[in-house]
């Protein structure tokens, strides 16, 4: 790929399909990273490996890299980043100022990469998704993809508790309106160009599986079989599946608020038939007083007002911090080779 030193730092090294053909695409493989200290030395060769096998194909350019994003671990994760960067120029690294969450971590790496790279490759760093992946998704990229999405084939090596969770996780998305490529994750190749257009993306609240398919663009997935974590503990018990999914679900679709509305509408409909028949069993004399149905018809209305208003307030409540336009993601420190660009957004 021919270097152009008059070119603009902030435009995409290429922005037509020449890129393709007239010269090796430069790869970002973008790692998030939290508490990640027990697994990063086994992964980190790992990928090294799959850059100077990708290379040595002749599939990408040898100034690819390796971006770890440190989204303020609090253990040895960043010192290790720093070794490796030190050991090694193809490792780059990142720190965030504090913790600010797996989507945003991962926003950061890809929004630092899309100036420097023809594509990005965005990863957990646990080494569950296969690596090896990444061959078949640049040669869809060199096929004309500008979106490659990795997608397990299966989940025959997760518990049946995990599988239902998961496979539930993901239908419920759907069924809310969020648009989602089933079984996919995290582990995606995306060009600069879409980068380019996702950087107008401004939202607080990001769900990145989620909104890369409202970009647009050609995309196509590529399947893998998804391994045992190396090292560690994950980190997305259930709790975080559930809090993810609702931030997808009010991210990216106004569903809930119009389930309420239809909720609202039907017990209307049924209150006004109860009032009939009630001034139709007065009038006729077959009144009779009773507590029970009071009672179950109060607790029935009050259940669903207070989940009806909490939905409502978690919208306004995002409303509320994107009105703030807060930065994202903060950087505060970089590794050697690591110039600044987009320190905050």
């Amino acid at each position: 790929m021919e270097k152009n030193p008059d070119r603009n730092p902030e435009e995409p090294l290429h922005e037509t399909s020449e890129k393709k053909t007239a010269g090796k695409p430069v790869l970002y493989i973008v790692i998030p990273c939290y508490n990640e200290q027990e697994v990063l030395p086994l992964t980190a060769p790992l990928f090294r490996q799959e850059i100077e096998s990708l290379t040595a194909a002749g599939k990408i350019d040898p100034d690819s890299r390796i971006l770890f994003v440190n989204d303020g671990s609090r253990d040895g994760t960043w010192g290790i980043i720093q070794d490796l960067s030190r050991k090694d120029p193809c490792f780059q690294g990142l720190c965030l100022s504090r913790n600010r969450g797996h989507q945003n971590a991962l926003l950061c790496g890809l929004m630092e990469a899309r100036n420097r790279c023809d594509i990005t490759i965005s990863i957990d760093c646990d080494g569950q998704d296969d690596i090896r992946a990444m061959d078949s998704m640049v040669d869809e990229y060199l096929a004309g993809a500008e979106i490659v999405y990795g997608v397990r084939s299966s989940r025959e090596t997760d518990t049946f508790f995990k599988r239902f969770t998961a496979q539930s996780f993901y239908k419920l998305l759907n069924w809310m309106g969020a648009d989602t490529v089933y079984n996919h994750a995290d582990y995606r190749l995306v060009s600069a160009r879409v980068l380019k257009e996702f950087a107008n993306f401004r939202e607080v609240n990001i769900f990145l599986r989620g909104m890369f398919p409202l970009v647009g663009f050609k995309s196509t997935s590529v399947y893998y079989e998804r391994n045992e974590r190396l090292a560690g503990k994950s980190h997305y018990p259930l709790k975080k599946m559930l809090a993810l999914a609702f931030d997808g679900i009010t991210s990216l679709s106004v569903k809930p608020i119009r389930i309420i509305t239809g909720v609202g509408v039907f017990i209307s409909v049924i209150s006004f038939l109860l009032i009939l028949y009630a001034l139709i069993a007065w009038i006729s004399g077959r009144a009779v007083a009773g507590w029970a149905s009071t009672l179950i018809a109060v607790a029935l209305l009050g259940g669903i007002q207070l989940i009806s208003l909490g939905v409502i307030g978690e919208y306004i409540g995002k409303i509320f911090l994107e009105t703030k336009q807060r930065p994202r993601y903060i950087v505060s420190e970089r590794t050697e080779g690591m110039s600044p660009e987009d320190d905050a957004h």
